[in-house]
């Protein structure tokens, strides 16, 4: 594994993935194969309680890799990136993200969709696609039922970002700790480290049932709705184009 560092705690009960391309830990597609593959691999352990993702250094994630958004890579790269989280869901181990500095993008997508976030208080959570003229798809699907309608639209229409503490307030965040990896590690010990891993899974897919229902045929059609229309668009061209050369993008609204 070359972007991220992967090590079992607990006897083997607990996966920890950290996200390693400082500074900004991309989720380029090198590194989301290395996860999907890392899950793929590990789930499969039936002693595993909880996975836990972290960033390396300062920051958790700044998003999936614009230069893999252009048009001739972006059916590759949202089918890998949608592959991670089917994988997540198949495999039912709870998990947790543990969040410091910038979460934006493809990682709070990934944040997001944890069971658990657990934030430091430099943390910063954002949706900026829009931005870019694209929107994000995981987001766009999970975001309601997790801080309701007005706020999912808010993060993803707006681009803006939101601290740690609005974050906790508005329910996407479950906790913030000055010393997360201490509050985590109580976490583990009180609530997940005691109980048969089996059943957590089984309680992981009762308590998700809609999302193991509904989220991978969502997600299919948000491909297609991603690759066959947006990226057909000159605004969505022109955005990430502008972005990879610096300058203000000119729109046309077409």
């Amino acid at each position: 594994m070359e972007k991220i560092k992967v090590r079992r705690d607990y006897d083997g009960q607990v996966l920890r993935i950290v996200l390693s391309a400082p500074p900004g830990n991309v989720l380029d597609a090198q590194m989301l194969g290395e996860i999907t593959a890392c899950i793929d691999h590990e789930a499969a352990d039936k002693k595993l309680k909880a996975i836990v993702f972290e960033g390396e250094g300062k920051h958790f994630c700044f998003g999936a890799s614009v230069p893999e958004h252009v048009k001739e890579k972006a059916p590759d790269m949202i089918r890998g990136f949608h592959g991670l989280f089917k994988k997540l869901l198949a495999s039912a181990v709870p998990t947790f993200a543990l969040v410091r500095g910038q979460c934006l993008g493809g990682g709070m997508e990934l944040a997001a969709f944890c069971n658990f976030v657990i934030a430091e208080p430099s943390a910063k959570f954002g949706q900026p696609e829009i931005v870019l003229a694209v929107f994000p798809p995981v987001a766009a699907l999970i975001l309601p039922g997790i801080v309701g309608q007005s706020r999912a639209d808010d993060l993803v229409l707006t681009g803006r970002s939101i601290d740690a503490q609005t974050a906790l307030s508005w329910g996407l965040v479950h906790a913030v700790a000055d010393d997360g990896n201490a509050l985590l590690a109580d976490a583990l010990a009180k609530h997940f480290l005691p109980k048969s891993a089996e059943s957590l899974r089984h309680a992981n897919r009762a308590v998700r049932e809609a999302w193991h229902r509904e989220l991978p045929a969502a997600l299919d059609r948000m491909e297609r709705a991603y690759v066959n229309d947006l990226m057909e668009t000159h605004d969505a061209n022109e955005g990430i184009t502008a972005f990879l050369e610096k300058r203000t993008p000119k729109w046309e609204s077409r």
